[in-house]
């Protein structure tokens, strides 16, 4: 794609009308590296945030191989069918030779692709810890303004990317394959508290006894935790993307949590806290990156980074001393090494 329009106005009009090269090229914009491109998108964005706000943000992740992708097609067909626009922000591991999306979700989602009330964007993660990029918040906003009211974030795998998405979204949904036993012993206790929604996939044929046996033991599990809100109780269900079975449900039951939440205030509560989040990531991003960019600090990170890997140097102290010079304050006084113990190493500190 070509550089975006640096035209904000123009850009903005096109995204407000839906129209699929101007949410494109929006899109291209807010995730572009380049410095000169920020003030464009950080001017975007203000103009089109007072449209937004108004989609049902759902998270999507799992294991790979559960089925995530046929998962997202059928419920986003269904979803289409109720009188919905969905956009689906497919977040892929990135190339590393090319840094590009290795999986190219519009090859795995052909029928949904193919409707014009449905917008698949796969971007890279970009390295990007978490499972999602760093700008996936704003492309979110982006598809809001341009019309869409449901946006699914997919992620890549399971683990951070749970944490991440769900700062971001108003209902989690975890997808988990039929199974049971050792993959419930692998599946951690915080993702598990995570979700407001988990679907065990595939629920047909020779595996739906198995599929419904591992619904029951997750629903076990989850009635000895605690719930993520105290207006939700998370709930367990079983689908068949490719027969349909079970999708009605799911859509069903996030539209009961979005409202039971909506009517004790929760879900405007949980955006309050997500866009104080998305602010304090990006306050630690842009430092990182303006210490990086900063000629003045620069030769020292190199200097006390040598030191800490070399031992010589705390991490803390370091870090310290590139923050003062950063904002131009005196070097702080290095912390003396403490003196050794009777065997010859560091005390112990007090209890």
């Amino acid at each position: 794609m070509s550089d975006p329009d640096p035209e904000v106005p123009a850009l903005v009009a096109g995204v407000r009308a839906g129209d699929r090269r101007s949410i494109g090229r929006a899109i291209t914009l807010v995730e572009s590296t380049r410095p000169d491109h920020r003030p464009l998108a950080e001017a975007l964005l203000a103009e089109l945030l007072p449209h937004t706000g108004s989609s049902i943000r759902i998270g999507i992740s799992g294991p790979p191989g559960v089925g995530k992708s046929t998962f997202i097609e059928t419920f986003g067909l269904h979803v289409i069918e109720r009188g919905h626009r969905i956009a689906v922000l497919a977040v892929d591991p990135s190339s590393a030779r090319t840094g590009g999306s290795i999986l190219g979700d519009q090859t795995r989602m052909e029928e949904l692709s193919r409707d014009e009330r449905a917008f698949i964007r796969p971007s890279p993660s970009g390295g990007t810890l978490g499972g999602v990029t760093r700008r996936t918040r704003e492309v979110l906003l982006v598809c809001e303004a341009a019309g869409f009211d449901v946006v699914i974030v997919e992620t890549v795998g399971v683990g951070q990317s749970e944490f991440a998405v769900a700062d971001m979204v108003d209902v989690f949904v975890l997808l988990l394959s039929p199974g049971g036993g050792d993959e419930l012993q692998g599946i951690k206790r915080g993702i598990m508290e995570l979700a407001d929604v988990l679907i065990v996939t595939k629920d047909d044929g020779d595996l739906a006894p198995a599929a419904r046996r591992t619904a029951a033991e997750y629903a076990s599990a989850l009635a000895r935790m605690r719930a993520r809100s105290p207006h939700w109780k998370p709930r367990v269900q079983t689908v068949s993307a490719i027969v349909g079975i079970g999708v009605a449900e799911v859509w069903n039951t996030i539209e009961q949590f979005r409202t039971g939440l909506s009517t004790f205030g929760a879900l405007e509560e949980r955006r309050r806290d997500q866009a104080h989040d998305w602010l304090m990531a990006e306050l630690v991003d842009g430092l990182v990156d303006a210490l990086h960019d900063d000629p003045a600090t620069a030769e020292q990170v190199a200097e006390l980074d040598d030191e800490v890997r070399a031992g010589r140097l705390a991490a803390p102290v370091a870090a310290r001393t590139l923050l003062a010079t950063f904002l131009g304050r005196s070097r702080p006084t290095p912390i003396p090494a403490p003196a050794s113990g009777a065997d010859g190493g560091p005390p112990l500190p007090p209890m």
